[in-house]
C-alpha cells in the first residue's frame, strides 16, 4: 500500500505554516490529510500554532498562553482557531493529525478537554488522530473519550545517555494507550516498524520531503508520511 501523504502544518513549503492558507493549499493539491499543532489561549480557546510565542511567525514577543482569543486575533489574525479548521474539514473526508503542545503539566487536562470537545462537536472522531510528545496528555485524551485515536510522538534523544530503543518506544506508547506512533524519520528503523506492526500500530514518519521515502515507506509498512511539500510527494507516489 502506498503511504498517505500528510501536509506538515498544511502545505507549509508554499504557504505560512499552520494557517488556513496552508491547509487550503494542502486540500487543493490532493493531500490525504494535514498535521497541525494546538495550544490554548488564556481564556481556554484551542488555537493552531506550533510555538509557545509569536516571535518566529509574527515577530511579536507575546505568549499564546498569556493572550485571550480576542487579544490574539488583534495582534495576529493568521492564527486560526481549532473550530475554524474543523469547520473547513466538514466538507471533505481527509485525515487530521492534531498535535497537542503543552508547556507545563497544568495545561494537559484543559487542552485535552478542549480538543476532545471540539472534535466531538464537529463529529470528527473517525478522522482525527491526536498526538503529542508529552505522552501523559494522551492518557487524558483516552480517559475523556476512548473513541479518539491517539499517537505517541518520538524525536531523537538529545543525549546519547538515554537512547530510544525500540522496546522503550513501544513500552512508552503502550503505557498511555496509544494506538499509533509518530516517528522522527531517523527513528523509522525496520525492526521497530515490524515490532509495532505486530501490535497493530498505525505509523507516521515526519518530516520528510525527499520522494525516496515513498518507496521506503512501502517497503517498511509505514502508513503515512508527514511532509512540508505534499504536492511534490504526491507527484512521486
Amino acid at each position: 500500500m502506498p503511504p498517505l501523504i500528510i501536509g506538515h502544518r498544511g502545505a507549509s513549503a508554499v504557504a505560512p505554516e499552520n494557517t488556513m492558507a496552508a491547509f487550503r493549499e494542502a486540500i487543493a493539491v490532493g493531500a490525504d490529510g494535514i498535521e497541525f499543532d494546538v495550544r490554548l489561549t488564556r481564556d481556554g480557546v484551542p488555537v493552531i500554532i506550533h510555538d509557545s510565542t509569536l516571535r518566529r511567525t509574527a515577530q511579536l514577543p507575546h505568549r499564546i498562553a498569556d493572550l485571550t482569543w480576542s487579544e490574539l486575533q488583534g495582534v495576529d489574525q493568521t492564527v486560526p482557531g481549532l473550530d475554524e479548521l474543523l469547520t473547513l474539514f466538514e466538507s471533505n473526508q481527509l485525515l487530521m493529525y492534531l498535535e497537542i503542545k503543552c508547556d507545563s503539566p497544568s495545561e494537559r487536562i484543559p487542552l485535552a478537554e478542549a480538543c476532545c470537545q471540539q472534535i466531538d462537536q464537529h463529529s470528527a472522531k473517525e478522522r482525527v488522530i491526536v498526538g503529542s510528545f508529552d505522552l501523559p496528555v494522551l492518557k487524558f485524551v483516552r480517559d475523556i473519550d476512548p473513541e479518539i485515536r491517539t499517537a505517541a510522538s518520538f524525536e531523537l534523544a538529545l543525549s546519547t545517555a538515554s537512547p530510544l530503543s525500540d522496546q522503550r518506544i513501544l513500552d512508552e506508547a503502550a503505557s498511555v494507550g496509544a494506538s499509533a506512533l509518530a516517528l522522527h524519520h531517523r527513528l523509522a528503523r525496520k525492526r521497530l516498524v515490524e515490532k509495532a506492526k505486530l501490535t497493530h500500530m498505525w505509523i507516521a514518519v515526519w518530516t520528510v520531503d525527499d520522494p525516496v521515502w515513498i518507496e521506503r515507506a512501502r517497503d517498511l509498512g509505514i502508513d503515512a508520511l508527514i511532509t512540508n511539500d505534499p504536492a511534490a510527494m504526491l507527484a512521486a507516489r
